[in-house]
């Protein structure tokens, strides 16, 4: 019997990489951003706040990166009571809003990404260019 389990997670380099394509993209984008990376346990691993973003959106960016994470899925997907009862039953740890993505490389899962400040669709439309540059910037296996 096993007693213990290897986790992998996103590294700084990566997720600090992460924070400042998001804010670049925000800005291109017009829109004041706030970036949460946070590894497979929901563990905070770097932010970032463009300056003059709204205050709401720190936690909010950190609520979607944990979703991503611990679901393993973008966050958007829930329907009816579970999109309500998800941040009830969490004391809002979690969240259903768009913007938040898990982190994969090599079909590993490393973590989560979360994107808040603009409406749900720029967030998520941000979210998505930083896990495209990501991946054109990754080593190739």
């Amino acid at each position: 019997m096993q007693n213990f389990v290897e986790t992998l997670s996103v590294t700084y380099a990566t997720a600090a990489r992460a924070v400042s394509l998001a804010i670049e993209e925000g800005a291109q984008r017009g829109v004041l951003v706030s970036v949460s990376i946070v590894d497979p346990g929901m563990g905070l691993i770097a932010f970032g706040r463009a300056d003059g973003s709204m205050p709401h959106s720190v936690e909010t960016s950190r609520r979607k990166a944990n979703t991503a994470a611990s679901s393993r899925r973008p966050t958007g997907w829930m329907q009816g009571d579970f999109a309500i009862a998800l941040p009830l039953g969490t004391d809002n740890l979690l969240t259903n809003i768009r913007g938040g993505f898990p982190l994969a490389y090599q079909d590993k899962h490393l973590g989560g990404l979360g994107i808040a400040g603009g409406t749900p669709d720029q967030d998520a439309e941000i979210g998505l260019a930083v896990l495209d540059a990501l991946a054109k910037e990754a080593p190739e296996a």
